[in-house]
């Protein structure tokens, strides 16, 4: 007999105790906790130092083009860092619904999240389980919920104090940035702005330009809609009832470029009837555009001078090279279509307006619209020394009209100044109280956590924060449900008194949004790092 032996199977190199495959990770248990926890403190302790009237600004530098900003703007640090660990990146995307949504609340979000997760974390230390610890939150996001709805004023059918209200939400807002030592005259501005949307939260009709120069003080609202552009040579500066059309076309489209190439003519009688040509075509659309009976004539793409001088013959204004943001907005505020051909002038819609007129701002030229379709159009113009003073001083205007343009829809204010997280603490306080288990120690820790927001802004200030914060929750405990921290005096206020208002909108969703991206992120055990896709060669 001849015997068949199988060969032996070679040895295995994978490892039979391996579940993922090459280059993918897994940390789980403890590893994994500590690692978001961590990483959501690290976040929060990132702009931490922002939150509040003495917060410190941040200089943000770009390792691409060494591009400078300085800003305490949350949501403007929060997208400028390079980020690894995910739970950093869960936080960082709750602010940047923040900032979408509401746009202000930024860095209060993420400071509220990381003071949950601190408290979190001596918890866990107490092996305490997470389930147990989000259960207890729960309760308390409730309780503080119901204490801060308890709080809403609500004056909108009194027009006086309901301006009033927005005044004193602009400056609250203002407080804490760059415009702090100017802003009377900001929050009037973003309140004039805001009163002429009448309830809409569409902020596309407020334009703000910034020209460098001058002094802060300078700035001013301005009716209507002012392009940053000069009209051209040779065209009327000052147009009545005018008609604008809108378009994004290139005017040499139907051209024959021989500029910088090569023609070869036998004679150069055929050199002048190639020009010829050339011009033919173009004043044959520039007739298509002056059929549309426009007396403005605004293009995104550039015009060149053959073109402006038809237009200048006929009595037409025409801008060129206009950004497209700004081609954008002024179509909205007057009512136009943004047309790329001219071949049926039936069908486009101009935008009219009583007046076009340039104007002079600073050393530059501009162009104003007066009198648009969209009667809540306006401009707010922003002077100042240079580039970065302008871009801050922008953000945080934007802050503000955000912020009053949610209230002017939603009217319920409530307190500032730390008045409302010592009232949603007290509230949570007394629920631990009743609630029996360890979820009683959850709750407190949530109300530790409330309280560690004005502590913040104190200590920002340079203040004895244990101090003045005891001396705050003494008061409320006192009965004193409107007192608040004064940090101009290192004292406690009224803050009804010192008129520190705040929109409900804007706690609510620092309060529940801060909740739930802690609970979110303790309730993860494990991070699984998958392995990056090979690029076949």
């Amino acid at each position: 007999r001849v015997l068949f032996r199988s060969k032996p199977a070679p040895p295995s190199t994978m490892d039979p105790m391996r579940v993922l495959k090459a280059n993918a990770a897994q940390d789980k248990g403890e590893r994994a906790k500590l690692s978001n926890i961590v990483g959501a403190i690290a976040i929060s302790d990132l702009v931490k130092s922002t939150l509040g009237p003495k917060g410190m600004d941040k200089i943000l530098q770009s390792l691409h083009d060494g591009h400078i900003s300085v800003t305490n703007d949350g949501a403007t640090i929060l997208k400028s860092v390079i980020i690894d660990n995910p739970a950093a990146k869960l936080l960082v995307e709750i602010s940047k619904s923040q900032d979408d949504e509401i746009g202000d609340g930024t860095t209060s979000v993420c400071v509220l999240a990381g003071e949950l997760l601190r408290e979190a974390e001596l918890l866990l230390n107490q092996s305490i389980h997470p389930q147990t610890i989000i259960e207890g939150w729960r309760i308390a996001t409730r309780e503080a919920h119901a204490a801060l709805k308890a709080s809403i004023v609500n004056n909108k059918k009194d027009a006086k104090k309901f301006h009033e209200d927005l005044m004193n939400i602009a400056r609250t807002t203002l407080s804490s940035k760059i415009l702090v030592n100017h802003r009377e005259l900001f929050s009037k501005l973003a309140v004039d702005a805001v009163v002429r949307l009448n309830g809409s939260t569409d902020l596309d009709s407020i334009q703000i330009l910034k020209k460098a120069g001058g002094v802060l003080e300078d700035s001013f609202l301005d009716d209507g809609f002012i392009l940053d552009k000069s009209i051209g040579v040779r065209q009327p500066k000052s147009i009545k009832k005018a008609k604008v059309l809108i378009a994004n076309t290139p005017m040499d489209t139907d051209k024959i470029k021989i500029y910088g190439a090569r023609v070869r003519t036998s004679s150069i009688k055929k050199l002048a009837e190639i020009e010829k040509a050339e011009k033919l075509k173009m004043k044959a659309k520039c007739q298509k555009i002056m059929d549309h009976g426009c007396n403005v004539f605004i293009n995104r793409q550039l015009i060149y001078n053959y073109p402006e001088e038809i237009f200048a013959d006929n009595k037409i204004c025409s801008i060129e090279h206009a950004d497209f943001d700004g081609i954008e907005r002024l179509a909205l505020v007057l009512g136009a279509d943004i047309v790329s051909t001219f071949d049926t002038p039936k069908q486009v819609t101009l935008g009219e307006c009583d007046s076009v007129d340039e104007i002079i701002i600073g050393e530059d030229r501009l162009i104003k619209f007066s009198g648009v379709k969209s009667g809540e159009a306006c401009t707010i113009v922003l002077r100042g020394a240079s580039k970065h003073l302008l871009d801050e001083a922008e953000r945080s205007l934007h802050d503000a009209l955000c912020v009053l343009s949610q209230t002017a829809k939603y009217p319920n204010t409530t307190l500032g100044g730390g008045c409302a997280e010592m009232l949603m603490a007290k509230a949570v306080d007394a629920a631990a109280k009743k609630t029996e288990g360890k979820k009683q120690l959850a709750m407190a820790a949530f109300a530790r956590a409330l309280r560690a927001l004005p502590t913040i802004i104190a200590a920002n200030a340079g203040l004895d924060a244990a101090e003045l914060v005891a001396k705050l929750q003494a008061a409320h405990y006192n009965g004193k449900s409107t007192a608040c921290l004064d940090i101009e005096n290192n004292d406690v206020a009224d803050a009804a008194e010192m008129g520190l208002t705040e929109s409900f909108i804007v706690k609510r969703q620092v309060l529940l949004s801060a909740s739930e991206a802690a609970e979110m992120i303790l309730r993860i055990d494990s991070i699984i790092r998958c392995a990056p896709r090979q690029r076949r060669r």
